[in-house]
This record gives C-alpha cells, structure tokens and sequence, in this order.
C-alpha cells in the first residue's frame, strides 16, 4: 500500500500533538512532512509569498497556522493545485478546505 503524504503546515509548534499522534498511529499508512513558519509576524501580511512556497505536493495539507492571512493564502493555493486542506477549528471560506469545529 502506498503511503499517503501529509504535509502539516504549523506555526511556533501549533500542530506538534498531532504530528505526534500521526506520527504514532499512523506511520504505516503516511508520509509526514512539516512546514514550519516561526517567529513574531506582523498582524497583516499582504504578501504571504516570503513566507509560503507554492513548490510543494502533497495527497492533504494540514492547516495548524495561526495568522490568518496565512491559511486563507495557503488554501487558495492548495485549491490551485487540487489538494485538500483540512484546517479544524477556523472560520475561513475557501474552496477545497475542510473546517471541522474543534
């Protein structure tokens, strides 16, 4: 069977239990990768390209960041290249990401 890739995108360690808990029960069934973006961020961020690549792949990303300009341009770029995004627990609408309540 192949592996699905995961690629976790996260914010000073936001999605950390997950990739744990991934990592732990899910190691024979995914491939995990992880995106760092680390630091103070300015409240609005205009362009987001110094911070997000659009050179990925992926079978789902998952959303753990914590600025708000970064999910909403990270999803419009994964719903560019038709990879889901599951982001629990936000508000933002944009085709192809997957808002579950946390």
């Amino acid at each position: 069977m192949k592996k699905q890739k995961i690629l976790v995108f996260q914010q000073n360690g936001s999605g950390e239990s997950k990739i744990v808990g991934i990592s732990e029960y899910g190691r024979e069934m995914f491939q995990l990768e992880r995106f760092a973006i680390d630091g103070p961020l300015p409240d609005i961020l205009d362009d987001t390209s110094e911070y997000l690549s659009e050179d990925f792949s992926a079978d789902m990303v998952l959303d753990f960041l914590v600025h708000p300009d970064l999910s909403h341009d990270l999803a419009v770029i994964c719903a560019r290249k038709n990879i889901p995004v599951v982001a629990s627990g936000k508000k933002l609408k944009v085709e192809g990401m997957i808002t579950p309540p946390t």
